[in-house]
């Protein structure tokens, strides 16, 4: 795969690969990422590089999607030497009231009509297959496997429930009291649909789906937690994006007060969304035997980590859909309705409320303005492992179901699928717009900017749209078939409620800064230092960011819904812009200058235009630091000695602590957005398929993004580079397949495909448009999703324009294409006849 850098950069951005000199500014610089040399060196520590003296879990997990548990027999297991405890919900009844509560349900939404969640070990009834129904506890892997085969559990069986047509038919019900399998029932819209639809000039309808999908991050979910027994503290460790919001639910689950509990993300190899949900059955259970075995004085460490199989049948999924949208539209293609409904599959239990099918039913307007507009969503219980966000969360399916729309409005129309879409934009001068609806967020679902007209202007340089006939042209000539594709969307980024910032210089000049907001290879610790570091005008060496560890900064909301940049960017500069500010009253007063004559630059605080280090009209930033704290300053010689300001003890002045202040030049800052901001894009692809093998070749791939200001140019095309990636897993390789027991049938990675770099375009082209955001104070908007959302419509529309068949789910293989080839060539036949 060749990779093209944009032909335009991000304004204000230069390209350079070193640090920027005192003066220039750092956002906007594509400077390395500081975080790489650990990780590719082997130096990073991830969740099964801690606990080493700690003893081990593993989980007897359900065989069956769908039965009753009538015994679980542990004594062959309590025998085996080496095992130290088994529990079973038995356990968890015994404990305490909290340990046999149902797990939470994280999000509630009034959609949500029958919430249902299971248990940190199954209670009576097993409802997919994976579920945990007892934990052992032993000196190691080997022997907790060994014991949990010893476990006798016996089962009565009942009809297991899979797929979304087999729940819309409830001839079976996954939950005995919600007899129609239906989680949850959401409608909105504006305008009057079944009106515009009557009087409209054409009207179609599609019948499309989505597979079921998963992210499969090279690290599985894992846990570590160690019990001070003295401190009557727990502190774990976890593989999650979410850490505050694990500590929470942990310090709840126990019982314990929450200053008592500390969580920390070590390394992650990976979240993509399958690692938001907290508390998970594993961490409510280690946490919960660290405590007990502490207690009792045989371990106060206990671990887990999970195998791949293991990931596979209990982690959680996304993507399965299946959709119906009725268009109506006039001879331009002018939408004046568009009619959604679809089912939506959440699997067995609903931990994570109906985000999914939120981002689903309102981020499928994408960048058009319809004159009506109608959702009616059904979230649908199944025997199947839950349904939690996956990198795109909902969106890919939203924009696969409006981008086909347009394509078959092009079709009927006999007009170029490129016009029909500029004639339904929303334009700039409409900006912000508003729907009248409410986002996932519960905030109104308002564009704030966008430019969607300059981004498919681009696109079709890029991907050289207008010479494309010619090309598809020769291609035939020679006996191949190629064809391209678009697909435009929309991405509500950075949501609420809020994230926050610490930010502390030591009297050595450095900066720590910490955010509760987790990592998992996004370059945090790169993009947030050039923030803290352009605020406080030192080197971005000078600076240090800490993320996902409770011990440093208690609050946060969590890494996904690509609100990293967005939301604890701004925090870090709220929280920095606080620091500057203490910094250059305490400079004046030693100065004795104006704090509005004073600006941070090259590690000091000076007066503007002049040097930094220039004697009586700048100081150091780090003697700052120690004169911010008065005692210190007074008492400490050597910090006296430091600061160039040293005197008499008999007429040392003390510098006084302003009302309101702290001592410390350090502060906490907090960012919450008044809605969330969106991103937008515009992709093309030109996918050659196999005439006999039916194989699909994706040649070229072409982004246009627009993420507002970018921080880290470098940063933001990887992440777009990796989300495109996994795209075309999405489109072309990546589908979770269940049997009608419920028996996954491609649960390890012999079996489910995911691409490697072979599979990747040969070309991957990527240019950007910027539209700064107006909601926070750097113009930022989210980027992490950007490249999967739009992949499996713009890949569909291409192998649809290279076969000429009709392409209405995905993803789509080449057995799959090679039986619509036949279909359709039965059909011709038919029709001829």
């Amino acid at each position: 795969m060749s990779v093209t850098k944009p032909r335009t950069a991000p304004a204000g951005t230069k390209d350079t690969g070193r640090d920027t000199a005192e003066s220039e500014k750092l956002f906007g610089k594509p400077i390395p990422r500081t975080e790489d040399a650990r990780l590719l060196s082997g130096n990073g520590r991830y969740l099964d590089d801690l606990g080493h003296n700690a003893l081990i879990a593993a989980f007897v997990r359900s065989p069956h999607a769908h039965a009753r548990i009538t015994g679980i027999d542990i004594d062959a297991a309590l025998d085996l030497p080496g095992v130290h405890a088994i529990y079973t919900y038995d356990d968890l009844v015994d404990d305490s009231p909290e340990m046999a509560e149902n797990l939470p349900l994280l999000i509630p939404h009034p959609a949500i009509t029958a919430p249902r969640n299971g248990y940190p070990l199954a209670k009576d009834e097993v409802n997919h297959v994976g579920e945990a129904i007892a934990m052992v506890v032993a000196d190691n892997r080997y022997v907790a496997e060994d014991a949990c085969a010893k476990i006798d559990v016996t089962y009565e069986m009942l009809q297991p429930v899979v797929g979304i047509d087999v729940a819309r038919q409830a001839a079976a019900a996954v939950h005995a009291d919600v007899p129609d399998n239906v989680a949850a029932h959401l409608q909105h819209g504006f305008g009057d649909v079944d009106a515009e639809l009557a009087k409209a000039p054409h009207r179609l309808t599609l019948n499309l789906e989505i597979e079921r999908s998963a992210s499969m991050p090279m690290e599985g979910k894992g846990v570590y937690a160690r019990w001070d027994t003295d401190e009557q503290a727990l502190t774990f460790w976890t593989s999650t994006q979410t850490s505050t919001s694990a500590r929470a639910a942990i310090a709840a689950r126990l019982n314990m007060a929450h200053n008592k509990v500390h969580c920390i993300a070590p390394d992650v190899g990976g979240g993509f969304g399958v690692k938001i949900v907290h508390p998970w059955p594993e961490e409510v259970m280690v946490t919960w035997a660290a405590r007990r075995l502490g207690t009792a004085g045989i371990s106060s460490e206990v671990k887990w980590v999970e195998d791949r199989r293991e990931h596979f049948v209990s982690s959680a999924h996304e993507r399965g859909q299946i959709q119906e949208v009725t268009v109506g539209f006039d001879d331009d293609g002018t939408l004046l309705a568009f009619d959604f409904t679809f089912w939506h599959d959440n699997g067995a239990y609903l931990p994570y409320g109906i985000i999914v099918m939120l981002n689903t039913s309102t981020q499928v307007l994408g960048p058009y303005k319809p004159k009506s507009f109608r959702v009616d969503a059904y979230s649908l219980y199944t025997n199947t492992v839950i349904v939690t966000p996956y990198r795109g969360a909902g969106r890919p399916q939203a924009v696969f179901a409006m981008e086909r729309a347009m394509d078959a409005i092009a079709k009927y129309l006999g007009k170029d699928v490129i016009e029909v879409r500029e004639h339904n934009f929303i334009r700039p001068e409409e900006m912000p717009y508003d729907f009248h609806l409410t986002f996932q967020d519960g905030r109104p679902l308002i564009y704030d900017t966008g430019n969607y007209q300059a981004g498919i202007d681009k696109l079709k340089k890029l991907i050289d749209w207008d010479g494309f006939a010619e090309y598809k042209k020769q291609a035939k000539a020679e006996g191949r078939a190629v064809g391209i594709g678009i697909g435009a969307y929309v991405e509500g980024t950075g949501p609420g409620p809020y994230e926050g910032a610490h930010v502390l210089v030591e009297t050595s000049g450095k900066v720590k800064a910490a955010t509760g907001l987790t990592t998992q290879g996004q370059g945090h610790q790169t993009a947030f230092a050039q923030i803290v570091a352009d605020d406080l005008g030192v080197p971005v060496t000078d600076v240090e960011i800490v993320t996902g560890d409770t011990r440093r900064f208690g609050y946060a909301v969590g890494t996904f819904a690509s609100r990293g940049a967005v939301m604890s960017g701004s925090a870090f500069h709220v929280a920095a812009q606080m620091v500057a500010e203490k910094a250059r009253k305490i400079a004046g007063d030693a100065l004795n200058l104006d704090p509005a004559e004073l600006e941070l630059r090259g590690g000091h605080v000076c007066k503007i235009g002049t040097l930094p280090g220039a004697e009586g009209t700048s100081i150091s930033l780090g003697v700052v630091a120690v004169l911010s704290n008065p005692l210190r300053y007074a008492f400490d010689d050597a910090s006296r000695q430091a600061t160039g300001f040293a005197k008499a003890d008999t007429d040392m002045t003390i510098p006084p602590v302003r009302e309101g202040e702290q001592p410390g030049l350090e502060a906490t800052g907090y960012y919450s957005p008044p809605t969330s901001t969106f991103a937008s894009g515009v992709h093309a692809a030109i996918v050659e398929t196999d005439p006999v093998t039916a194989e699909i070749h994706v040649r070229r791939y072409a982004v246009i993004h627009d993420c507002g200001n970018v921080i880290n140019p470098r940063i933001v095309e990887g992440q777009v580079m990796g989300a495109v990636a996994q795209g075309v897993g999405g489109a072309l390789y990546e589908k979770i397949v269940y049997d009608e027991h419920g028996q996954m049938l491609n649960a390890s990675y012999m079996d489910f495909l995911m691409p490697f770099v072979t599979e990747m375009p040969d070309s991957l082209e990527m240019d950007h448009t910027v539209t700064p955001s107006g909601l926070n104070p750097l113009g930022m908007k989210g980027a992490g999703e950007a490249g999967v959302i739009p992949t499996s419509a713009v890949i569909a529309a291409a192998i649809e324009d290279a076969e000429g068949i009709p392409i209405t789910s995905m993803p789509i293989s080449p057995s799959e294409l090679f039986e619509l080839r036949l279909a359709h060539a039965s059909s011709q036949s038919k029709e001829n006849e």
